[in-house]
């Protein structure tokens, strides 16, 4: 990459780091005695501190989500396609936050981080995280950081879980939720597709019952096969047919059971980028923490009744071929909040992409997207 950054992008950016020292009670009955979060910001906080956005990611995602950490680096931050000059979040107008959330692998305290009190890699004793941790967590942030109200909380898939969680548990700290590509809670075709994953890196004979830092190794086969798994759920149909077809590797059958369609070659791919990159319990925490996500069950169940504490506006978006959180799901969150006389707008877009959908720069999605953003822009005068 030359010197010259997209104009649109935010540019150069750097992780901060907050540690806090006092002890965070977690949903597992467990604490954390103190912890590190680490995050990224983007565009300019005003002076009274209306225009921040905080933005949830996935389960593989983290704190990077626009910009570059280098002149040199191939690619921008996970949502680049969404933050930054004149686009959706506008960083002209917004203060954006990003945390990478507690239990992740890419600086906040998690697995791979050193527990204090043994001075060692928690490894597999890295408690249970779940959906209302993150947001407790993330509301001490906003604290640190001088924010009583997020302009918007945006997320999608687990992100948008997480936005969704946050306007139900501290329903005065949100104004505006857009919840992306998510759930109210998974199905048990989902949790199934999870203990999948789980099974194939807890299987795997280098993961030592996580503890797999301590013998010098990486269960790297069975990670990098839960990341087929996942990757494959998250794509349509349609969406692997347009790309890769039956389209083999040398143009002609080779009888034997080497990778010989690109799409298998493709998925090995991604199989082995990933493993590198992420870490194996960090993957079956996010995994548990998207299982257990269920945030009606403390109101019998009722999902009209959980939506009943939430004062902010909502933006709820799917995708006509994500068959991993479909349309469907979205909609049990829009009719909840309309029985609880809450004030939401839906879109349904038509994209072939998947579950992926909502990482992409689908015209009519960043249309969408770009107009909500520019209403919450004019709720708090910034527009």
């Amino acid at each position: 990459m030359s010197d010259n950054l997209p104009t649109d992008s935010v540019g150069l950016v750097s992780p901060q780091y907050l540690h806090v020292s006092e002890p965070l009670e977690l949903d597992c009955g467990r604490s954390l005695p103190e912890f590190d979060l680490i995050y990224e910001t983007y565009g300019q906080l005003n002076a009274d501190k209306s225009n921040a956005v905080l933005i949830c990611h996935a389960l593989s995602g983290d704190h990077h989500a626009a910009g570059y950490h280098s002149v040199d680096d191939k690619k921008p931050g996970w949502w680049d396609t969404a933050i930054g000059p004149g686009k959706a979040i506008d960083t002209n107008k917004f203060f954006v936050v990003c945390p990478n959330n507690l239990g992740g692998c890419k600086g906040s305290s998690g697995p791979n981080t050193i527990n204090p009190q043994t001075g060692k890699l928690y490894g597999p004793d890295f408690p249970i995280m779940t959906v209302p941790d993150w947001v407790r967590s993330q509301a001490i942030l906003a604290d640190n950081l001088g924010i009583h109200q997020w302009a918007a909380v945006v997320g999608g898939s687990l992100g948008g879980m997480q936005a969704m969680q946050w306007a139900i548990s501290l329903p005065d700290r949100v104004k505006h939720v857009l919840i992306i590509a998510a759930a109210p809670k998974l199905s048990a075709q989902n949790i199934a597709f999870n203990e999948v994953a789980r099974t194939a890196i807890k299987s795997d004979p280098d993961f030592h019952g996580g503890h797999y830092a301590e013998h010098n190794t990486l269960p790297r086969q069975g990670l990098g096969l839960a990341r087929m798994l996942g990757h494959i759920t998250y794509l349509s149909d349609e969406a692997m047919g347009q790309k890769f077809g039956r389209e083999l590797r040398s143009g002609q059958i080779q009888y034997g059971y080497d990778v010989e369609f690109q799409i298998e070659s493709y998925l090995r791919y991604q199989s082995s980028s990933f493993v590198e990159r992420f870490d194996a319990n960090t993957y079956l925490l996010m995994t548990k923490a998207l299982d257990y996500f269920d945030p009606a069950k403390a109101f019998n169940d009722d999902l009209n009744a959980t939506m009943q504490s939430i004062k902010a506006k909502t933006l709820v978006m799917s995708f006509t071929s994500d068959w991993r959180f479909s349309p469907l799901r979205s909609l049990e969150i829009v009719n909840a909040l309309l029985s609880a006389n809450k004030q939401v707008s839906y879109a349904e877009i038509e994209a072939h992409q998947g579950h992926d959908a909502f990482l992409m720069p689908i015209p009519r999605y960043m249309e969408i997207f770009s107009t909500y953003m520019q209403q919450v822009a004019k709720d708090i005068g910034v527009a």
